[in-house]
Parts: C-alpha cells; sequence; structure tokens
C-alpha cells in the first residue's frame, strides 16, 4: 500500500515538472510510476477492501502532494 502511494506521489510530481506534457523525460516517468501505482494498489486489494485502500491511498497521496507543492513547487496552501 505505502508503494502504490509511494508511485502515485511521484507520478504526480512527474506530472507537474511535464510542463504539459513538454518535457519528455518527466511525462514518461508520469506514465511508468502511476502504471506501477496502480499495480501495487491492485496487490493491495488482494488482501484489504476496497473502501480501505481507496481512502488510505487518495487520502495519503493527496496530503503528500500538498505538502510537495508547498514545499518544493513553493505553492500556497490557499
Amino acid at each position: 500500500m505505502l508503494l502504490a502511494i509511494t508511485f502515485e506521489v511521484a507520478g504526480t510530481t512527474a506530472l507537474k515538472l511535464s510542463n504539459g506534457f513538454s518535457n519528455p523525460v518527466p511525462s514518461v516517468a508520469m506514465f511508468v510510476l502511476y502504471g506501477l501505482s496502480f499495480t501495487a494498489l491492485s496487490f493491495a486489494l488482494k488482501e484489504l477492501e476496497v473502501s480501505i485502500v481507496y481512502a488510505i491511498w487518495s487520502g495519503l497521496g493527496t496530503v503528500a502532494i500538498t505538502l510537495i507543492g508547498v514545499w518544493w513547487f513553493q505553492e500556497s496552501l490557499t
């Protein structure tokens, strides 16, 4: 589950760095990382209920990417 969250946050960060898909390396990385995230998520779903998995995955991913946005990309918290 934590691996799925890590890949999802990395994929979202790569999406931001892709600059509207104009930078090829982060653009490709985004697709690979999201694919890895969903793969890891599917393994978590073998053991846990989808409601719990999705709530944790989306919640922790949202918190992590918000912190990265504020810290790394200098975005406001508004």
